[in-house]
């Protein structure tokens, strides 16, 4: 049987901050699915264990293992983590040993018992459709180009009638609600794209869903309107957020604007908590990620939040700042790049261990999730990771 395996990169990865490190780059969401998710989508495949500098799987969601032991060997298919496949079916020919996209190689596939010695940069390759990710700041351009049609492949599947109550703009078989709690009074605006609230989900009076859009299972939507967007699960989110990614189990509980960010996981953003997208000057944003400096070639581009972030109330985020994994930002306004664990918004100040883990074990119960002597563990590590770095 083949296997997929996942590639990420060496470190350092500066251009994966805030998020290199702390998870596999790979459980990253390249629009509505994650870039694992989208390899064994295209790959049929699932994906058996991880390469190179991928830090283990944080909770609450289990992943694949990190590769331990004897060398790689196939039939297999390395596949990077820094490429999100479209998500059709992807075939080669046999002879193929890499697939390429735009001349760049994104997998390699291995003959059976042939051993992984590293990616080779020649033999016969086989073409695929996807996007190169140059870093972080591509999983923005990821969303603008999967959301819309990730959305739209809900369709295929049966979703409840349109909430009691609800006000439709565009057609009305694109408001896809699967067993979710909608209270009366919501907007549901379709004529951009297809609206998805999964199992559980919360959408309350007060809010409009601009499609493309996509709200995950048990995430809660208290008020605002919400356009072009992906809520992960767990999350709460109140205010307007438009083309930006929460990861999963974070909250912003309260109005502030939010545009063209990566929120990861287990972020609190405080009341009034605001980034700017846009540079006064309508240019190019780049990037400062402690010391070096990154072009993205984007025009609009907010911030990249690391897991465990959290922010102080009335939190103003210049246009693309990077806010490192652990960071606690008060005082000041912050600079367009926090580092990991900082203790305040200037400064040299950083978290401490015990201070670190105390506020993950108050924080991760609130989602029902148990701090195991094992989470306990995996976060201890997540510490001295970045503590390190």
């Amino acid at each position: 049987m083949t296997r997929l395996i996942l590639l990420d990169p060496t470190l350092p990865a500066p251009a994966w901050a805030p998020f290199a490190g702390v998870r596999p780059l790979s459980e990253l969401r390249a629009g509505v699915w994650t870039i694992r998710e989208r390899w064994e989508a295209a790959l049929d495949l699932e994906t058996t264990a991880l390469l190179g500098s991928a830090a283990p799987q944080l909770e609450p969601l289990p992943g694949p293992p990190l590769w331990t032991g004897a060398a790689v060997r196939g039939p297999a298919v390395i596949a990077s983590s820094c490429f999100a496949p479209t998500g059709g079916p992807i075939t080669f020919p046999d002879g193929t040993r890499r697939l390429t996209c735009q001349g760049a190689t994104v997998a390699w596939v291995l003959k059976p018992d042939e051993a992984w010695h590293g990616g080779a940069a020649d033999g016969p390759a086989a073409e695929v459709e996807g996007l190169l990710l140059g870093g972080s700041h591509d999983l923005i351009t990821a969303l603008e180009r999967f959301l819309a049609p990730d959305c739209l492949g809900f369709a295929a599947a049966a979703a409840d009638p349109v909430p009691a109550g609800s006000i439709v703009l565009g057609d009305p078989g694109l408001v896809l609600c699967r067993a979710a709690q909608i209270e009366p009074g919501v907007v549901f605006d379709t004529r951009g794209g297809a609206v998805v609230v999964e199992a559980g989900a919360e959408i309350r009076h007060g809010s409009r869903l601009e499609g493309p859009l996509f709200v995950a299972e048990r995430a809660r939507v208290l008020g605002g309107p919400l356009r072009a967007s992906v809520i992960g699960p767990r999350c709460s989110v109140r205010g307007e957020i438009s083309s930006s990614v929460f990861q999963g189990y974070a909250n912003k509980s309260h109005d502030g604007f939010v545009g063209h960010s990566v929120i990861g996981y287990w972020v609190n953003l405080g009341a009034g908590t605001t980034t700017s997208n846009l540079k006064n000057t309508y240019g190019e944003v780049s990037l400062d990620l402690g010391g070096a400096h990154l072009p993205t070639g984007r025009q609009f581009l907010g911030s990249l939040i690391g897991d465990h972030a959290k922010t102080a109330i009335g939190t103003l985020l210049s246009t693309g700042t990077v806010v490192g994994a652990g960071a606690n930002l008060f005082g000041a306004p912050p600079g367009k790049f926090v580092p990991p664990l900082a203790w305040g918004s200037s400064g040299a100040d950083r978290m401490t261990e015990a201070g670190f883990l105390q506020t993950a074990a108050r924080v991760l119960p609130r989602r029902e999730v148990t701090v195991t002597p094992e989470v306990e563990q995996a976060l201890r590590s997540l510490y001295h990771r970045l503590r390190a770095g």
